[in-house]
């Protein structure tokens, strides 16, 4: 598969950083040895202009520096700050971050030319390597850095690679986590973990042909792995909620009209979660569960454990859901 066949408007891959010419004059002696915590002991500190050739072009000699220049007015800089210092932690020493606020030390950034923040310029054996301007996705700055410091191991960087797009699905941005997972499929086309996510993401846009063609060239074993189960479920019930031909908006006013029909309830429930309005779709099965207990063969906690299922064991409502099953089952 390419990456441009998962149809979250989403392109191929990555969007590397640009390489940016930049130039630089002769800084002031340094104050303090290179890494050399001069306040209160932050482990990405920001540095003066007179420690610039010691914190940044001699150490850089060692091991790349990147220099985030920064100010306190800048929203961008903000929102950027944690997500480039959590991937510098994480490449256990093969990169150091410092920081320069431009409104104290502007003279470094003004002979550079940097003309918007934030800006961050990475330093390789005392010469400026590689930057970018702006604020950037964990993902996309991950990727610079790798280009620097080298990749992490590659099931390391693959988990980091299918957390952030987590992380960005749970945000409801799909387009870019459907790059990162082109990415990560077009390194490794049969990542069932990837796959399984995609699929999903084709159901939360009601494409049930887009998950079927994910699922269509996999074997039986990898069908029988937990993520794809996970997603075949995930698919079965969006089947259920196509042949129903009616929506959660449709079938709501009938509930009210006929409350304690127990398969009209059900119905809403599995419209409920095609329209990913999880709670609320626990909470009906839950309902038709006190009002009528094991009616249908106990077809409603079937119904239920099969959104478990779907939704996976971790997932918050399916925590959630599981507690207020075993409050009324044991109470």
């Amino acid at each position: 598969m390419s990456n441009d066949e998962y149809g979250f408007g989403a392109g191929g891959g990555y969007t590397s950083a640009q390489n940016t010419n930049v130039s630089f004059g002769d800084a002031a002696q340094p104050q303090t040895a290179p890494g050399q915590a001069a306040d209160s002991g932050s482990a990405f500190r920001d540095i003066s202009t007179a420690e610039f050739s010691r914190e940044v072009i001699q150490a850089s000699m060692q091991t790349p520096v990147l220099v985030d220049f920064w100010a306190p007015w800048c929203g961008p800089c903000k929102q950027l700050a944690p997500n480039l210092e959590k991937a510098v932690a994480a490449t256990n020493g093969k990169i150091r971050l410092v920081k320069m606020d431009i409104d104290k030390h502007p003279e470094v950034a003004g002979q550079m030319g940097i003309q918007s923040i934030p800006a961050v310029v990475a330093f390789v054996e005392g010469k400026p390597a590689d930057a970018f301007m702006g604020a950037k996705s964990e993902a996309e700055i991950r990727e610079f850095i790798a280009k620097i410091a080298g990749p992490m191991d590659p099931d390391e960087q693959m988990d980091t690679l299918l957390e952030d797009a987590q992380t960005l699905v749970d945000r409801g941005d799909i387009e870019a986590a459907g790059r990162i997972y082109g990415h990560i499929l077009s390194t490794e086309p049969e990542n069932l973990k990837a796959l399984s996510a995609v699929g999903h993401l084709y159901l939360t846009q009601n494409n049930i042909a887009g998950t079927r063609d994910v699922i269509a060239h996999l074997n039986d074993e990898q069908f029988a792995s937990p993520e794809i189960a996970s997603l075949l479920t995930a698919l079965d019930l969006a089947e259920q909620a196509e042949a129903l031909g009616n929506t959660a908006g449709d079938l709501a006013s009938k509930v009210q009209e006929q409350p304690e029909d127990p398969q009209l309830r059900l119905d809403y429930a599995i419209a409920l979660n095609a329209a990913n309005q999880r709670e609320e779709a626990a909470d009906q099965l839950l309902e038709i569960m006190k009002q009528k207990p094991g009616w249908n063969e106990d077809a409603a906690r079937v119904q239920l454990l099969q959104f478990f299922e779907a939704w996976g064991m971790t997932d918050e409502t399916t925590i959630a859901a599981r507690r207020k099953l075993s409050s009324m089952l044991f109470s």
